[in-house]
């Protein structure tokens, strides 16, 4: 699987951005989806993940179930467009981080975890899912575990390619194992935090910026 990056150009807060492939598919934004999608989220934040039907979903945004089958597919796809467009507001602040330092890795990485982590703490999805670990809505965890792999590779190949503008000091084996490292490294502070967004962003860059540029 080869790992897109949503790169190609800076876009505003808002703005549409290119969404990864994940299983193979890639999902384009459009302004139904997108009602979709997000009243999907709406529903899974009021009633749980087993409280949503493709019936409610279609009465809440006013269209024919026929016409949510027809933009999104059965529940799992609209699982799977759930995860795509959180991962891609995601790896959008990511970009925008390595944008906004092009001279300075371990800048853009400060400013990265603190961009993701803020986003994280926000992110009603994401609240969601930690609350679903605490047996409020065990069907609603699967929705990031399932495709847990790919949604690691895909943030990792954003974050490789990034790298490859910058002098960094170690080879292709190593330079992915940091890579794992510091995904992995985030993603736990994600689900757990163990600090203010700005205080474990310092912490995580000074480390990630030791091992790549040694």
């Amino acid at each position: 699987m080869v790992a897109p990056s949503v790169a190609d150009a800076p876009a505003p807060e808002g703005a549409h951005r290119p969404l990864p492939r994940l299983g193979g598919m890639t999902t384009v934004p459009g302004a139904l989806r997108e009602r979709i999608v997000g009243t999907a989220l709406d529903l899974t934040l009021e009633a749980g993940w087993s409280g949503v039907t493709m019936a409610k979903l279609a009465d809440r945004v006013g269209v024919s179930r026929q016409t949510v089958y027809n933009e999104i597919g059965g529940k799992p796809a609209l699982a799977e467009a759930m995860i795509l467009t959180e991962l891609a507001r995601f790896l959008g602040v990511v970009d925008a981080a390595f944008d906004d330092h092009p001279r300075s890795l371990v800048d853009a990485l400060e400013q990265a975890c603190r961009d993701v982590l803020e986003l994280a703490h926000d992110n009603p999805l994401l609240k969601a899912v930690v609350t679903a670990t605490h047996g409020a809505d065990t069907e609603l965890l699967p929705l990031l575990t399932t495709h847990a792999d790919s949604l690691l590779v895909t943030a990792k190949g954003v974050i490789r390619g990034r790298l490859e503008a910058y002098d960094v000091a170690l080879g292709p084996d190593r330079l992915d194992a940091a890579i794992d490292m510091v995904v992995r490294v985030v993603l736990s502070h994600v689900m757990q935090p163990s600090g203010t967004p700005a205080s474990t962003a310092t912490d995580l860059a000074w480390i990630a910026g030791r091992v790549l540029t040694a």
